[in-house]
């Protein structure tokens, strides 16, 4: 279990550095006969460390860690995240029932809400049980937090309930790896001391090719990474 002091911090063109015992496992995106998305599955968890080093750049030999090939490839790991914070980024979409926030600068494309119809059409037909719960899980499934969906009623947040850990992502319907998932509200500090803003889900780039660094843009389906493990096929 996490210790309440864990935090990230984001080193200059360097890794993550993971300090407060927190636990560290595989997890992937499990997809439908047709690639959509339904569901998470965990995989393997690797021993428990007070501290390490999480590789940044894409390069390490020694994925999810850092081995230090961001030095002899001069990795340009320049934040380029804005400092807004989830709301003054956020465009909702109002239904009857629930309200989606959407806050697209942050979307991993882990395409969970795409499923029956799209999370955004679930919303504006949330007065019929069987959209509202979908849209639910669809917005709580979503690994970035780009999308946050609230009871209209009490404009209370309807989140998945994390403790703080990391999920390194594999998507095996796209056989390519993904970002880091950080759960549990964990703060993350940049390089500048700049404390972003605390929340129970991110995703972080661990590609190198985000450019909304340290937070993951998509980059990885782009340049198709692939970190190795054994789900996408190769060793």
């Amino acid at each position: 279990m996490a210790e309440k002091n864990a935090k990230i911090s984001v080193t200059k063109n360097g890794p993550y550095l993971v300090s407060g015992n927190v636990p560290l496992a595989k997890e992937m995106i499990v997809a439908d006969d047709k690639g959509i998305p339904i569901k998470w599955e965990k995989g393997k968890t690797f021993p428990g460390q007070k501290d390490y080093s999480l590789c940044r750049c894409g390069q390490s030999r020694n994925k999810p860690f850092c081995d230090g090939t961001h030095a002899s490839t001069d990795f340009n790991g320049t934040e380029t995240a804005g400092h807004k914070s989830f709301l003054e980024q956020n465009d909702p979409t109002i239904g009857p029932d629930l309200i989606l926030n959407d806050a697209e600068e942050f979307c991993a494309i882990a395409r969970f809400c795409h499923r029956a119809g799209d999370a955004w059409n679930l919303t504006e037909n949330s007065d019929d049980p069987a959209k509202q719960k979908i849209a639910i899980q669809e917005a709580c499934d979503c690994p970035s937090g780009r999308l946050v969906v609230c009871d209209k009623k009490t404009g209370k947040p309807i989140e998945p309930g994390f403790e703080p850990s990391i999920s390194v992502v594999e998507d095996t319907a796209q056989m390519i790896s993904g970002p880091l998932w950080v759960k549990g509200g964990i703060p993350v500090g940049s390089s500048d001391s700049f404390q972003y803003e605390i929340r129970n889900r991110v995703t972080l780039c661990r590609c190198g090719g985000s450019k909304n660094k340290p937070f993951c843009d998509g980059s990885h389906c782009n340049i198709k990474f692939n970190d190795g493990d054994e789900s996408l096929g190769r060793k």
